[in-house]
Formats: structure tokens, C-alpha cells, sequence
């Protein structure tokens, strides 16, 4: 009977609310000497991470710091920043990790709208941090790393990391949330148009965001985890709490170079890294001299842009293994990955490094991704032509945008996270992203991708870059515009380029302008498109 089932209540017992921060507690309870943590000369192991953490946690609790309390983090990558990744939220705080390139004027605001109780930051970036504090007028506590390796920069905060951690009680008492659904981190979205808006991550999504990567990547057991992709974005895609899972050894890099990789990946038998496709055309493009042979599979997730087909199969013809992923800072980063299939195995390299263009299938722990019709909601077939909306629903998607209702009731309307990412759907069941929908340009009524120009540009030899955005044009409405970064060393011409692409794409897709540049980025390598809107605009104006 119905009453005999539902007669049961969650007990201590059986009912544990989900958190990364377990696995903080088994594996150095499990592996308390294996190295968790490599930077430069310093090398912590698991027992001594465990320590660190609850030292931290403790003084944090000390200072006021508790339930709810939002603790921003402005660092490099570097132990301070993945110990942190823990220790906040064991207080019961929320952490907040800032884009180190970010202006004063945008950390100004990101403090003040995520009502920032403390401040953790690099001495490096103390400026940025003094002149934030003047536009905004706060006067926040701040708590200096001072990173022996680093650039330097001016102590301006009450105490030293370091102190913390001697302050801290080794003993303190590890404890979850009580809730699962209680907040673990703030994200703030790049903020490509107006202010960027804060993110909000629970426990139980960064949980399972964390069970489910190493299912979908394969992991084994101890990988050996180059932390490439910046900490503060997507919590470094939750790589802190999945190679902790793992019982990995995680190897902090400060500025990312392909030479550095290289070298770490020599020294230190690397196994796996991650980064936007910008990493991927560093390695290809990172002088013979500076390269050395890998000595075993080096596996590279890759994320943040469509990476073209061409960047891939240079990729791999330098022995690395990659795999596409896709996400957004709303679901946690990736939810769906270009999962490799039996039948490719007799295709040619090219047609590989096409199919793993891909953006693919949900994750394990991902509910379900679709690309549906923006007027009918209804999925668009799966010609690999209908063009739609992709949207999401899973537990790792966001609570919520803080402090911004109409936001998150737009993003969530219809039942499932939009992402503003146009897509077609294969036969196969395989997502390919086209745009997103604010980069596709309309030309004469035709809708083109600028993802497709930007993947004809990178298979020619000079081009290392390739940016396709929209130019005002009197006839057509908008034309395309290619914002090229080229080789170190090479050369071609304007012309040159546009014939190449006659001879690879329709007429009307073909640019109408290129212009020779080093092309705008974000921290975590993602080309900033916003910004050369604005030069194809100023473009058209002088031009007309």
C-alpha cells in the first residue's frame, strides 16, 4: 500500500546532504601520502591539504566569517586558490572566485553586488583591489597571498595567508552542509553585455558535476592534472573537487606557455589537462625547440568555443587525446561532451577531427539537452540543418542569478535552462553548435554562421586565430568580418585570404573585410567577440 511506503522519514542515518567536501575527508583518509598539490618546489600531500583546509576554515570562522557570507578570492593558480575551494565553504561560506583580468572598475562592482564579507588576494593584484575599494567605496577586510614565485605587489591587507593557516585549529571538526541545496560558490558571467551577473552553484551540483567528469573523461584512478584552466572560472570546471575525488596530484601553473606545458608534462608525467581551444592552438603553434615528446597519452578536455576541425587534428598529430566538452558558467561547464564512437575509428583524420568538432551528448549526470524551435518550443528534427536553441536540465545547473529574479525566471521560463546557444541536431543524436545567437550574422535574409567561416579560416597555414563577426553593410544588412591573428613569422594578405575562402564556402558566406590583428581575450582564452562588434561597427562607419 501507497501508505506503507511513504510512512518512512530521512533519517542521519540514511539521508546525507550531498557535498564536494567529502571528498576532501576520504581521500586524505585513504592516501594521506600521496602528493595532492605540485607548484614549482612545493609539493603538499593529502594528510597536509586536509590540515591546511581545516587550519583555514577555522580562522575564517574566527574573523566572522560564516553561513551565507560571501568571501571573494582574487588569485593565480596556485595552491592558496584550489585550499580555498574547500576551506570557504567547510565555514559554511560562499566563495566567490574573480577573474584576475578583470578592471577595478568590474571588481568595483562584483564586491559590492555579491556583498563581499572578506577579501583573499594576491599581492599581485593589490592594486586592482585598492582601486576598487575607492570606486566603490568599501572598506572590506583583505587577506594578502603573498606568492613567493609570483610578480610581487604591495601588502595591503590586515594578515598574511600564511598567518591563517598558524592561527588555525589543525583539530577543527570537518562538517557538510546541512542542506544540499545550500549556496557553495558565486560566478560572475563575463558580462559581454552590461553588468556580468552572479551565478549561484549549490552543494549537490558541484557533487555530481564532480561524480559524473570522470565517468564521461575516463579518469583512472591518481591522474596527473595540469590545472590549466583558470580556478576562477566555473571553479576551474570543478576540477578541484573531481582530481580530489580521483586522488590526483594536481600541478599548479601560474602563466600558462606551451613551452611551460611541455616542460611539466616531461618532468612531471602529466596525464590529463583542460583549456579553451586557445590552449590547444598554443601547443600547435609552440616552436619545435620548445616542444618535447610526450612520454605516455596525454588527454586534454577542451572547452569555452567550438574548437575548429583543423586546430583539432594538429592536436592530435602532436599525440595529445581530446575530447570536446560544452557547457556554461550557468550549468557548472561542461554537461555535454563529443563522446567518441566505435564507427569513426576507419574514417580519415579530417573526418575525425570534424565529427569531434561536435559539441555531442549530455553527461551522465546531465538530465537532458535538446535543441529546440525559439518560437514553438518544440525540438527541431535531427536533419543536422534545423537550427534551434540548445537547452538544459540538470542538477548541475545554477540556482539562480543572485540577486536577479527576472533573470532567472527568463533563463529558467519553459522549463529547462536556455542557453542562448544556437545548434543543429544530427541524425546521431550529436549537438554542433552554429553561433551563439546573438553572433549569427544575417546577410540579406541568409543566416550565416560565423563558427562555419571561423572553421574554414584556421585550415589555412598562416592563420593561427580567426574571428567572424558581423559588418553593417548598406545592401546586405550585415556582411561577414574576419579579425585574423596569424602565425608567428607568417604573412598573407587580405586578398589572398578571401580567395581561399572562394574556394571553400558559398559566395554569400564568404568575408567581405579582413582585418590583420592580435585578437581581444578572456582570461580563460575565449576570443571577446563584444569587442570587435564594436571595431566592425567603427569599421562600417569609416568606410561608408
Amino acid at each position: 500500500m501507497r501508505e506503507h511506503f511513504e510512512a518512512f522519514s530521512r533519517q542521519a542515518a540514511n539521508h546525507v546532504p550531498l557535498s564536494p567536501l567529502s571528498f576532501l575527508e576520504r581521500t586524505a583518509s585513504v592516501f594521506p601520502d600521496r602528493i595532492a598539490v605540485i607548484y614549482n618546489d612545493r609539493q603538499l600531500t593529502w594528510s597536509d591539504v586536509q590540515e591546511r583546509v581545516r587550519r583555514l576554515a577555522s580562522s575564517l570562522m574566527s574573523r566572522g566569517v560564516g553561513q551565507g557570507h560571501t568571501v571573494s578570492v582574487l588569485a593565480a593558480n596556485t595552491p592558496e586558490l584550489f585550499e580555498l575551494h574547500y576551506a570557504v565553504p567547510l565555514a559554511g561560506a560562499v566563495l566567490n572566485t574573480i577573474n584576475i583580468r578583470l578592471e577595478a572598475e568590474t571588481v568595483a562592482y562584483i564586491l559590492d553586488h555579491s556583498d563581499a564579507r572578506l577579501i583573499i588576494a594576491d599581492t599581485a593584484f593589490s592594486g586592482v583591489v585598492s582601486e576598487a575599494f575607492t570606486i566603490n567605496g568599501k572598506n572590506i577586510p583583505v587577506i594578502d597571498i603573498d606568492d613567493p614565485d609570483g610578480p610581487g605587489g604591495q601588502r595591503i591587507g590586515e594578515a598574511d595567508y600564511s598567518e591563517l593557516i598558524e592561527e588555525g585549529d589543525p583539530a577543527f571538526a570537518w562538517r557538510g552542509p546541512e542542506d544540499e541545496w545550500q549556496a557553495l560558490a558565486l560566478n560572475y558571467t563575463s558580462g559581454t553585455s552590461g553588468r556580468p551577473k552572479g551565478v549561484v552553484y549549490h552543494h549537490r551540483g558541484a557533487y555530481l558535476m564532480a561524480m559524473g567528469t570522470p565517468i564521461a573523461w575516463e579518469l583512472p584512478r591518481h591522474p596527473v592534472y595540469l590545472y590549466t584552466v583558470p580556478m576562477f572560472h566555473c571553479n576551474g570546471w570543478c576540477h578541484a573537487w573531481t582530481m580530489t575525488l580521483m586522488a590526483g596530484t594536481i600541478v599548479c601553473i601560474r602563466q600558462v606557455t606551451g613551452k611551460a606545458v611541455f616542460d611539466l608534462i616531461d618532468k612531471l608525467g602529466i596525464t590529463h589537462l583542460g583549456g579553451a581551444p586557445i590552449v590547444l592552438s598554443m601547443l600547435v603553434n609552440t616552436p619545435e625547440a620548445d616542444r618535447k615528446p610526450l612520454g605516455g597519452p596525454v588527454r586534454i578536455m577542451t572547452a569555452g568555443a567550438p574548437p575548429p576541425a583543423a586546430v583539432l587534428a594538429a592536436t592530435k598529430a602532436l599525440g595529445f587525446e581530446v575530447m570536446q566538452v560544452y557547457g556554461l558558467t550557468e550549468t557548472y561547464g561542461h554537461v555535454v561532451q563529443c563522446l567518441w564512437r566505435e564507427e569513426w575509428e576507419g574514417l580519415s583524420a579530417n573526418e575525425q577531427a570534424e565529427l569531434q568538432s561536435w559539441q555531442g551528448v549530455g553527461f551522465p549526470m546531465t538530465e537532458t539537452v535538446d535543441v529546440i524551435d525559439r518560437e514553438t518550443a518544440d525540438p527541431v528534427p535531427w536533419d543536422g540543418e534545423t537550427q534551434g536553441e540548445i537547452v538544459i536540465r540538470s542538477n548541475t545547473v545554477m540556482k539562480g542569478y543572485y540577486k536577479n529574479a527576472d533573470a532567472t525566471a527568463d533563463a529558467f521560463s519553459g522549463g529547462a535552462f536556455k542557453s542562448g546557444d544556437a545548434a543543429v541536431r544530427h541524425p546521431n543524436g550529436y549537438v554542433q553548435i552554429r553561433d551563439r545567437l546573438k553572433d549569427v550574422i544575417i546577410s540579406g535574409g541568409e543566416n550565416i554562421s560565423s563558427v562555419e567561416v571561423e572553421g574554414v579560416l584556421h585550415r589555412h597555414p598562416d592563420v593561427a586565430l580567426a574571428a567572424v563577426v558581423a559588418l553593417p553593410d548598406e545592401k546586405w544588412g550585415e556582411v561577414p568580418c574576419a579579425f585574423i591573428e596569424l602565425k608567428d613569422g607568417a604573412s598573407t594578405t587580405e586578398e589572398s585570404l578571401i580567395e581561399f575562402c572562394r574556394q571553400h564556402m558559398a559566395g554569400f558566406k564568404r568575408p567581405k573585410k579582413i582585418v590583420f590583428t592580435e585578437l581581444p581575450k578572456t582570461a580563460t582564452g575565449k576570443i571577446q567577440k563584444f569587442v570587435l562588434r564594436d571595431d566592425a561597427r567603427t569599421l562600417s562607419e569609416y568606410t561608408s
